[in-house]
């Protein structure tokens, strides 16, 4: 449960109106088949025994991030499917893929349909720098790129230009890693994940022999983890080349670090001395960290040539632009400076400086209030009854995906301490979604693409091929009688 949770629980049920039924059953419906929507799932079945839910997904195909945005290569981090798949198979729950908010139903129909809705579709668009040149061709974002291989619908014709002999990611992240890993691996490596073939085949083309990967901050401030740096540095046929004077002063600070900080510091650090050992131009492909840079204009005519930076200096932990400057040419320049979520409907209380849903403790804040609105007396003129959100759309795209798993089981837990308080209204049985006349993809549906993915797959030596195509999966689905 989220730290605070507790206290804002008691002060809501205190505040709140009864409305006791003892007859009817809680029906939840949970936007969004992402990590956070299932998480949110498995918490409500096991904490509220009378509770149906359905899961709608604008996707035909469940899983969100974990399916999209989990690199091929960590199949480990994938095997959460497997918990995921129990909580759909439950006979309380319905996946309804193939249903969009705002497009096939309003926000208003399900607050008419459930007793409780959750919002948790996650955040799916990007920040921009704001720069000059940000739109020429071959500048594009992270997301878009992982989009491109993992095989999110829309993305497959996104045909990256990997012709030029480098490659700058902009952010210093684990999904930057991510990129610059797929982009150096050996492709006969990764012929053995579930990387999409198209992505496949252009990657065995590619002609990128050095990424660089940009960060605004020093090393103390790196935001890739230690695995994915280790993974980094132990990648065959690559070799990883520092800018040492970017590690001054960093190692006398070792001993005063948090253990976790510490650790990936002193690998940085073993790694710049095992380079200074070694100083000859290694032949292969090259990732170049470079510390202290913040870009202030993407330079080229037809398409990106270089990129123009500003060099930072450090004062509190704050990167300082300085009158210095420095251009370095790329090929390719991928953005990863982060994600936003949008509203889907006008009717959610939506902060769109920050890209999130205003929201305390995961109780969506009514329309006219702000996150910072916490000294109203009145509960009933603060909280919208019985709607939720959890996930990257209530905190922001931040952290992994155990994360997300505490915010959503601490969201969920609200959610079911307010039934049993009886303050969500539950007057009347719910009938859920309206399915008349609506293509929906149901869980059967799902296993008979799954099916067909995995059969794909098998033929070429992977888990599976990820299909693309939407017309595909509805009628593979509806054959199936899943659709």
């Amino acid at each position: 449960m989220q730290e605070g949770a507790s206290q804002t629980t008691s002060d809501f049920i205190t505040g709140c109106r009864r409305y006791a039924s003892t007859e009817v059953r809680p029906r939840i419906c949970i936007v969004g088949a992402g990590p956070a929507g299932f998480y949110t799932a498995q918490y409500i079945l096991k904490h509220l025994d009378n509770s149906d839910i359905d899961i709608v997904e604008k996707l035909p195909v469940p899983f969100g991030l974990v399916r999209f945005g989990v690199a091929p290569d960590h199949p480990e981090v994938k095997n959460v499917i497997n918990t995921f798949t129990k909580t759909a198979e439950n006979s309380r729950v319905r996946f309804l893929g193939n249903l969009c908010l705002g497009k096939d139903f309003t926000l208003q129909e399900l607050r008419e349909q459930y007793h409780a809705v959750l919002l948790t579709y996650g955040a799916e668009h990007d920040n921009t720098l704001g720069i000059p040149n940000e739109t020429l061709p071959n500048v594009l974002s992270a997301r878009e790129f992982v989009a491109w291989y993992n095989g999110l619908p829309g993305f497959e014709n996104l045909n990256p230009d990997l012709s030029g002999k480098s490659l700058t990611l902009l952010g210093q992240g684990n999904v930057a890693v991510d990129v610059a890993r797929i982009i150096l691996s050996s492709v006969d490596e990764l012929k053995k994940t579930d990387i999409t073939e198209y992505a496949l085949e252009a990657l065995s083309r590619s002609k990128i022999e050095t990424v660089h990967l940009v960060g605004r901050r020093g090393p103390l401030q790196a935001a890739f983890t230690i695995k994915e740096l280790r993974e980094m540095l132990k990648l065959s046929s690559c070799t990883t080349r520092w800018r040492t004077d970017d590690f001054d002063h960093v190692e006398e600070s070792i001993p005063n670090l948090p253990r976790p900080r510490k650790r990936i510091t002193e690998l940085m650090v073993k790694s710049v001395s095992e380079q200074k050992q070694n100083e000859s131009k290694q032949p292969g492909r090259h990732f170049r960290p470079i510390f202290f840079r913040s870009p202030v204009n993407f330079v080229g005519g037809d398409k990106v040539e270089a990129v123009e930076y500003v060099v930072n200096k450090l004062i509190e932990g704050r990167a300082i632009p300085t009158d210095e400057r420095e251009t370095i040419p790329t090929d390719l320049v991928c953005r990863s400076i982060g994600y936003r979520a949008v509203s889907m409907d006008s009717h959610i209380n939506f902060d769109e400086r920050k890209g999130c849903v205003n929201n305390a403790s995961g109780r969506v804040l009514k329309r006219n209030l702000t996150g910072s609105d916490q000294t109203i007396d009145d509960i009933e003129d603060k909280y919208e009854n019985g709607l939720y959100a959890s996930g990257w759309l209530a905190t922001g795209p931040t952290g992994v995906i155990l994360t997300t798993m505490n915010n959503s089981f601490g969201v969920a837990d609200v959610l079911c301490r307010d039934f049993k308080a009886n303050a969500i209204r539950l007057n009347g049985s719910r009938p859920g979604l309206d399915l008349a006349g609506r293509m929906y993809v149901s869980w059967n549906g799902w296993k008979a693409i799954d099916g067909e993915e995995i059969k794909r797959g098998e033929a070429r030596g992977k888990p599976r091929e990820k299909l693309t195509c939407i017309k595909t999966m509805l009628q593979i689905a509806s054959n199936a009688g899943g659709a």
